[in-house]
């Protein structure tokens, strides 16, 4: 996947594709959708733009993701076997001079997919490990943790139904933009509501609040945009009802990344997310290690000024995110 991302990187390159380019560089809208951390109010949203006056930005995301670890200790256990598919639909509206806010209403299918013979046949390609994946029972759902022989977690069918819904706020702390260049940086946050299911994993069963200090630098030349973006913040939960007694109240969140638009239309992009650990009181990684992924992919402009993000993340902290996922953002502001 990513030798095929640079290889339309240089195939442009090679054409002469040099025009100046205004391409914004912005993030993807996505996090992490690892069972036991998609429940919580991690900010999607981590762009530093701030919706105009009487303005709105509506979209819809999907990601899909194929889940599969299986770890253990003497005292512990867990397996985390299926796949999940987040579609949300969010819309932000600019109330006043500099301040904007929104709404982001989740809905989640999940179950055993049809991703597994793919992933298998794509790690044999590449000489890339299978960890237990190529003999393990193929498209079923099984999310199960023990500890001291006690059953803590166990999700073992196919379900579907609404997440929990945030409300969001952004302000602006700096705007620039010259014939050159475009620098950003906002303060957002988001409060997210116990609308969702916590016993199929659609919802924490409490409320929790981000903030985020989001920035970006956008420098425009003849070889097109070239930009940085990035974020850094805090989730302050209330008590969950997955794994309550591990459970931690706070979290620190952040994301980096970089990408090149070399026409109007069209951008690459990576990004890194990640979080502190969010539970303890466990030797595994998938409940205790704090989780790293990397998402690439890129962003392309329709007419209308629709634009589509299309993206891949895979666990660069093993164990603490999904193997893969796919990632669709559909945008446009009116």
């Amino acid at each position: 996947m990513i030798r095929s991302t640079l290889f339309i990187i240089a195939l442009l390159c090679l054409t002469g594709t040099v025009f100046a380019a205004d391409m914004e560089i912005t993030p993807f809208n996505s996090s992490n959708q690892s069972p036991l951390l998609q429940i919580y109010g991690f900010p999607h949203d981590t762009g530093a733009d701030i919706v105009p006056p009487g303005a709105f930005r509506v979209g819809l995301n999907m990601d899909t993701s194929s889940n599969y670890t299986v770890a253990s200790t003497p005292r512990e256990q867990i397996t985390l076997d299926g796949e999940t598919y987040r579609m949300a639909f969010t819309t932000r509206f600019g109330v006043a001079p500099n301040f904007e806010a929104g709404v982001e209403i989740p809905y989640y299918l999940q179950g055993g997919g049809f991703l597994d013979t793919f992933i298998i046949n794509w790690h044999n390609t590449f000489g890339l490990p299978q960890g237990g994946r190529d003999t393990a029972p193929k498209n079923r759902i099984n999310y199960s943790y023990r500890k001291d022989g006690v059953q803590k977690l166990r999700v073992d069918g196919s379900t579907s139904g609404i997440g929990d819904i945030s409300l969001t706020g952004g302000f602006s702390l700096y705007d620039v933009r010259e014939a050159d260049h475009h620098d950003t940086l906002a303060l957002k946050g988001a409060v997210k509501l116990p609308t969702g299911d916590s016993s199929y994993l659609f919802g924490s069963g409490g409320t929790d609040v981000s903030l985020q200090l989001c920035g970006s630098m956008i420098n425009y030349s003849e070889w097109g945009s070239l930009g940085l973006f990035g974020s850094v913040g805090a989730l302050a939960m209330s008590r969950s009802d997955v794994l309550r007694d591990q459970h931690k109240p706070l979290a620190g969140v952040g994301t980096v990344g970089f990408g090149w638009g070399p026409a109007s239309w069209i951008s690459f992009k990576a990004q890194l997310n990640g979080t502190t650990s969010l539970y303890r009181d466990s030797s595994l990684d998938e409940i205790s290690k704090s989780a790293v992924m990397i998402m690439f992919g890129g962003a392309l402009r329709f007419p209308g000024d629709y634009i589509l993000d299309i993206g891949v993340a895979e666990d660069l902290s093993v164990g603490t995110a999904p193997d893969v996922s796919f990632h669709l953002g559909l945008s446009k502001r009116f």
